[in-house]
């Protein structure tokens, strides 16, 4: 089964992910497209730092992308995060699964988007008018 795995300082491309994750005979396509909000917590954000601590995020990408496909009755499965500096409104995750039916899609992908923020090492720091913090750091 094709899976794409991308850490990357580069911009996401939308189209590019849902063009490979349709390409084929799957009846659903289901994608998660995160974006970095202006403002949190009443703050204007400029945007999002993401650090990655990249052998370690591959390898645990590769663990939950191979659960997925264990779980689910999935054709494709493409997951790219960002790295670096990303501004508010811009893309630092894309995850895109195909499958014959939409629910091995739908509880698939959000089973990967669920699983990436709680177990793959990438930390984000906030940089909002007048201040920065570390909104999340899992791992």
């Amino acid at each position: 089964m094709p899976v794409d795995i991308q850490i990357t300082k580069n911009n996401l491309d939308i189209k590019a992910a849902m063009a490979w994750a349709a390409s084929g005979n799957s009846g659903c396509v289901n994608i998660f497209i995160g974006r970095v909000r202006p403002s949190a917590n009443e703050r204007v954000v400029r945007y999002l730092e993401f650090e990655v601590y990249s052998n370690m995020a591959q390898k645990e990408l590769e663990k939950i992308t191979n659960t997925a496909i264990k779980s689910w009755n999935i054709d494709k499965l493409l997951v790219h995060h960002r790295e670096g500096k990303v501004d508010a409104g811009e893309i630092p995750v894309i995850i895109a699964v195909s499958a014959s039916h939409r629910r091995d899609a739908i509880e698939a992908c959000q089973y990967v988007i669920n699983t990436l923020k709680t177990t793959v090492p990438i930390w984000k720091k906030e940089v909002f008018e007048g201040g920065e913090e570390w909104v999340s750091a899992h791992p």
